[in-house]
């Protein structure tokens, strides 16, 4: 992790979006994932949003994790987000 940020620091009110970087490496895709995975969930940031929900959800797409990306990537993972929220529950 590579940060500024300490425990009862202040992060203004117009803070720049890069507050922290998470970097995690594994033996192959899957373990780097798994460990990224696990560092997300691990992660605590009080006070201010994050993008670490959004994160820990393209982590666990099918689509990330079998590397099927490309610079069309996050706009298919965003159509297929909202597609699943149209769904009736049960259907």
């Amino acid at each position: 992790m590579d940060t500024a940020a300490y425990v009862d620091g202040v992060i203004p009110p117009y803070y720049d979006s890069l507050v922290a970087k998470l970097v995690a490496y594994g033996r192959d895709r899957a373990e780097a994932i798994a460990r990224m995975q696990r560092a997300l969930d691990l992660f605590i940031v009080e006070g201010i949003h994050t993008s670490i929900p959004l994160h820990q959800r393209i982590l666990a797409d099918t689509e990330f994790q079998a590397a099927n990306i490309d610079t069309q990537y996050v706009q298919r993972f965003f159509e297929r987000a909202k597609a699943a929220e149209t769904v009736p529950a049960g259907a």
